[in-house]
């Protein structure tokens, strides 16, 4: 196959839509590792008093991504989400107002290759989340892990990211006085190694604990649907059975992070490569499901409310599909 090169003559706005695109990758896959390097260096070289103020900073922040995490209005609004955002494009959808003296917790679908919707939507402005969802502050639960990281915590939480871990949610959606809404990738990581142009595959069917949290906080659930979300990467074959995807479940278990085999296309040309193709992403935040606040739900409860929000996300998606380039013949598969 011949590779097909980017023309010479773009427009500014592309380039730097692109540029904006570029900066997101490479936080989400080597920033951390080159956080550390650079923490590393300062602690074995001149800079080691630096590191070592650092390393008292850290110790006394310690607990503050599962409190909140500590966002930047500034951060958020950079106008470099602005090209992020034009670069696919990417569109925020409200179907109705949510109430902003109440506690939310968003079930995001699907998951994705690296969840762009959910961090373009939801841990930057460029999208417009705060003017259509005004009094309501929104907190993308991401894995522990990362908090660890020095200095790359510090730039995570900036956008409005917070430790996955339950004392965090718990904490967000106890907030009194509402407000609060955290936003939870329900497939988790093993759902992006089924996350391919096509696939509307969503790990859920055994996947409560969003659903004992939000009963336990009397949380209202909302369920959001990315269209477009599995559009972005190719990913290499791996069905279930097969080398590569024992590999990667077997890594998925012992370290909690999966290794999607994604590619897609190259700065200056379109064949290969890891930013994600320009296609549409339209997320649709749906109706909120009113829950009564039960501290010890039974078991039976957790199940009706897991019935009644499978129901609710499959009517979203059905209501909205055709709309965002969908056939009638596609539907939700629920494993």
């Amino acid at each position: 196959m011949l590779v097909q090169f980017a023309p010479l003559r773009l427009p500014l706005r592309r380039r730097l839509q692109t540029a904006a695109v570029l900066q997101w990758v490479f936080s989400f896959l080597a920033l951390a590792q080159c956080c550390l390097v650079l923490f590393l260096v300062l602690l074995l070289g001149d800079g080691w008093v630096l590191a070592v103020l650092y390393a008292a900073w850290l110790y006394l922040d310690w607990e503050t991504p599962a409190r909140g995490g500590r966002r930047s209005n500034w951060v958020r609004n950079w106008a470099v989400w602005r090209y992020f955002r034009d670069y696919f494009p990417m569109t925020l959808v409200k179907t109705m107002d949510l109430d902003p003296s109440r506690n939310y917790l968003f079930g995001f679908h699907p998951h994705g290759v690296l969840v762009a919707g959910a961090f373009g939507n939801f841990c930057t402005e460029g999208t417009g989340f705060s003017a259509l969802f005004p009094g309501l502050t929104p907190h993308l639960l991401m894995l522990p892990f990362w908090f660890k990281v020095p200095f790359f915590r510090d730039y995570i939480m900036s956008g409005g990211l917070v430790s996955s871990d339950k004392s965090s949610a718990a904490y967000l959606l106890g907030h009194e006085g509402g407000g609060q809404v955290a936003v939870i990738a329900v497939g988790g990581p093993p759902e992006s190694l089924d996350a391919r142009p096509g696939a509307l595959t969503l790990q859920l069917r055994n996947r409560k604990g969003f659903i004992k949290m939000a009963l336990q906080h009397g949380a209202a659930l909302v369920p959001v649907f990315s269209f477009g979300e599995n559009e972005l990467f190719n990913q290499v074959s791996n069905p279930q059975g097969s080398f590569i995807r024992a590999a990667q479940d077997r890594l998925q278990k012992a370290m909690g992070l999966a290794l999607p085999l994604f590619h897609a296309r190259g700065v200056f040309q379109y064949n290969v490569g890891l930013l994600p193709f320009r296609r549409p992403i339209y997320t649709v935040v749906g109706a909120p499901i009113l829950v009564p606040k039960t501290p010890h739900p039974s078991s039976e409860a957790i199940d009706e409310l897991h019935k009644t929000y499978l129901e609710k996300l499959n009517k979203l998606f059905e209501e909205n599909k055709a709309a965002y380039g969908l056939p009638e013949d596609r539907h939700l598969e629920i494993v």
